[in-house]
């Protein structure tokens, strides 16, 4: 029983304590080298992670102010529309005059008034603001080209009138299918019938043509102009230059137009239009001619 006891098992008390675990050290963090604080990216992540939201929200709100990815040029759009863009869609007729009288210096608001007047119909009010535009920018090419457009349609515009008025002329007074021998009892009869309707009606038509026709020369004239300044901008563009000669041609100067042929036939004599330029380059050439002799004649 003695030894018995003596090697059985102690068990201890029911009510005895557990000694406490000692509590784990509490992991410490290794402090960061000095030279970490020296890093931007490193200084960001230790003291101002605020700065990454300030970041991205700049970064964000530039694809909206500045347009990215949308196709637009954001805030320059605002800008171009406010202080002078080019582009008329989104103002007023009146508000864009408004400007041209604030600013009558301003190139951009006389482009932007005029580009809405043409736009509108209003091809005289719009060549005028174009006008005061060119003086501005006398190199703007684009505005020169413009304005040459405009000038030949109004050219067309006043041509049509021309021409009815014309076929109207005719109409009231329509040549006698027989005329009889000037100075014969016949003639001088029909000679001194007079209908002051027909004569009214022919005298207003006639006003109304002359009217038409001097306002078709006046503005091919302006046309010429505006080519005139193209080729001094740009005088060895073939293009250009048989656009001169073309616009020289239909407003009758023919020096100018024979010197814009020769100039488009020596830059581009290869040209799909070469054939047609020597053709009327030889015709204006003997028309020059046959004046110039007609002339000579008259002075002897």
């Amino acid at each position: 029983m003695a030894r018995g006891t003596q090697h059985r098992k102690r068990r201890p008390p029911a009510n005895a304590r557990v000694a406490a675990q000692p509590a784990a050290k509490a992991k410490q963090r290794r402090k960061q080298p000095e030279w970490h604080d020296q890093l931007f990216f490193g200084r960001l992540r230790s003291h101002a992670k605020w700065v990454f939201v300030l970041l991205a929200a700049v970064f964000a709100l530039s694809f909206v102010v500045f347009g990215v990815g949308s196709g637009s040029s954001g805030i320059s759009d605002v800008f171009q529309s406010v202080f002078g863009g080019t582009s008329a869609t989104g103002s007023s007729l009146s508000s864009l005059e408004k400007r041209t009288v604030e600013h009558p210096k301003l190139a951009s608001a006389w482009l932007a008034y005029g580009n809405k007047l043409e736009q509108k119909g209003r091809d005289d009010d719009a060549a005028a603001a174009l006008t005061t535009y060119s003086t501005l920018k006398p190199k703007d090419e684009d505005v020169l080209r413009q304005l040459a457009g405009i000038y030949l349609r109004r050219a067309q515009d006043w041509n049509t009138l021309y021409t009815d008025a014309q076929v109207r002329s005719q109409a009231i007074s329509p040549s006698p299918p027989l005329t009889p021998k000037s100075g014969s009892k016949l003639s001088d009869a029909l000679n001194s019938v007079d209908d002051p309707i027909a004569t009214a009606a022919a005298q207003q038509s006639n006003s109304t043509a002359s009217t038409a026709y001097t306002k078709v020369i006046g503005y091919l004239g302006q046309r010429l102009e505006a080519y005139k300044k193209l080729a001094k901008l740009e005088p060895k563009d073939a293009v250009t230059q048989l656009s001169l000669a073309q616009a020289a041609s239909d407003a009758s100067d023919a020096t100018t137009a024979i010197a814009g042929y020769k100039a488009f036939l020596k830059l581009a004599p290869t040209d799909s239009q070469a054939p047609a330029a020597r053709k009327a380059l030889k015709a204006l050439e003997a028309q020059q001619k046959s004046t110039s002799k007609a002339s000579a004649s008259s002075g002897k």
